[in-house]
């Protein structure tokens, strides 16, 4: 990708590839990987059946965590603000998708948000390339 816009093409739409990545069945048989970073926790997985070679995601605030809409609101634009910027830490043309969960109980600062966000996609760009490496070798 070009620059720092978000793409449409970036976003996890498919309600196929959500289920996947949320079914249990999938995550006992080492499909789906689960990473936390306070406050957000990753749950992501390789899906080479897709079109799209970059990195798609989804941001899920839950309404038992941040009661008042304004704050799930708030948190989700920190995330996207984050993740647009520190997207470069994932190789573009991996497949993967990715679900950002958020699991503090009060609001975060956009520090906080960022720090996590970065140490999520730097590990899930270590994971992606040992495999790689694994799978060439």
């Amino acid at each position: 990708m070009n620059g720092y816009r978000l793409y449409k093409k970036e976003k996890l739409c498919s309600n196929s590839a959500i289920d996947i990545l949320f079914s249990p069945s999938a995550a006992k048989n080492g499909g789906n990987n689960s990473i936390m970073a306070y406050p957000w926790r990753a749950v992501w997985r390789i899906n080479n059946a897709r079109h799209h070679t970059c990195p798609q995601f989804l941001i899920t605030v839950p309404k038992k965590r941040l009661r008042k809409a304004v704050d799930r609101v708030r948190m989700r634009r920190r995330l996207r603000e984050a993740y647009r910027l520190g997207r470069e830490a994932l190789p573009a043309d991996t497949p993967a998708d990715i679900a950002f969960i958020y699991v503090a109980d009060t609001l975060t600062p956009y520090t906080a948000s960022q720090r996590s966000v970065r140490k999520i996609l730097s590990r899930i760009a270590e994971a992606t390339q040992a495999a790689d490496s694994l799978t060439s070798s």
